[in-house]
């Protein structure tokens, strides 16, 4: 088990706050398989109401409410456009070609932004002869992107094309909810603008497990068969779904400290100012040799690429911790820059 005072891998490293463990606690349960679990009932419906769809399903996590989300939109032998560095494509196992029989095609893009003019051009209609593009996915906020927020104007232009083009569009927002708060966009507003999404509670939220897909009741009655065939039924998973209830109370709105301390870590680092919690140190050394010094001075860092490493604040990370941290890395990187 990894020791450190100050992790800085991911915001998926979060333990529940006592607050959250007296939730899970007094949790009131029931067989989820059978949708008799009143708190994943509550949650589910609470959820699906902020985002302004009819309903939605808790999964166990966000790949597998992305593959479902993507799986209900595409039909096998169909395709997907998305960014070259989105989740989907990159730290999904390849799932969507191999058990659901998707392709993807992927677009270049600046921090991940979307971008319409790069994807029209690329859009697929049916045809005899071509792999059709049924969907188009987002991912907001971009994590390999740097916690890079989606331009809104962007995302509402890309509902009318979409709508005319009769394509389906799918949100990543394990993070959406850094994007309300750096933004101010509302979640209905987000969520008006795609057929489905999948929401984390396990990473910014700080909830140990779960994820959801938002959509359409339809849909939702679809996705169910879906996680059960994924072996993501649940028993009584309201234990977990109380810990997404109170971090949706309580945890939502202090994610602006989480920006706050990055900007403060990209400060002293040199790097540029991040729009969330995300930040990425482009190096002209190498990554892992500044990773490994960084964890012998008990500070933990993602590696990314040979030349990039990823800093994330998140609910266990202090402003004390943020100034440790603030104060070592700056001298790694110099040295691994004079070596």
């Amino acid at each position: 088990m990894v020791s450190a005072s100050v992790d800085l891998r991911s915001d998926t490293v979060t333990k529940p706050t006592p607050a959250m463990r007296q939730a899970m606690a007094e949790a009131v349960v029931g067989d989820d398989v059978y949708a008799e679990d009143p708190t994943v009932n509550a949650l589910e419906a609470e959820v699906a109401a902020l985002f302004g769809h009819e309903a939605a399903l808790f999964v166990p996590s966000g790949t597998m409410g992305n593959q479902i989300s993507l799986r209900l939109l595409a039909e096998p032998g169909q395709e997907i456009l998305c960014d070259s560095d989105a989740h989907i494509v990159t730290y999904e196992m390849g799932a969507a070609a191999a058990l659901f029989g998707l392709g993807t095609r992927t677009i270049l893009g600046d921090r991940g932004r979307f971008d319409l003019d790069a994807y029209v051009p690329q859009v697929r209609p049916p045809d005899w002869h071509t792999v059709r593009t049924a969907v188009i996915a987002v991912e907001n906020t971009h994590n390999r992107g740097g916690g890079s927020v989606q331009p809104i104007d962007q995302l509402k232009a890309l509902r009318a094309y979409a709508d005319d083009a009769e394509l389906s569009l799918h949100c990543d927002g394990a993070r959406i909810w850094n994007a309300h708060v750096a933004t101010g966009t509302s979640l209905a507003e987000y969520g008006g603008l795609f057929d489905t999404l999948s929401v984390c509670l396990s990473k910014g939220l700080g909830a140990p497990v779960g994820s959801l897909v938002v959509s359409s009741r339809e849909r939702i009655g679809k996705a169910r068969i879906l996680r059960k065939r994924l072996g993501g039924g649940m028993r009584q998973a309201g234990v977990l779904a109380a810990a997404g209830r109170h971090a949706l109370a309580h945890h939502i709105d202090r994610l602006a400290e989480d920006h706050a301390r990055a900007k403060t870590l990209a400060t002293a680092c040199g790097a540029d100012e991040p729009e969330t919690n995300i930040v990425v140190l482009k190096l002209d050394g190498n990554a892992h040799a500044v990773a490994d010094a960084a964890r012998d001075a008990g500070i933990l860092i993602s590696v990314v690429s040979p030349s990039r490493i990823r800093l994330v604040t998140h609910l266990d990370i202090t402003d004390e911790q943020v100034d440790r941290a603030a104060a070592v890395l700056p001298k790694l990187l110099a040295e691994e820059e004079r070596t």
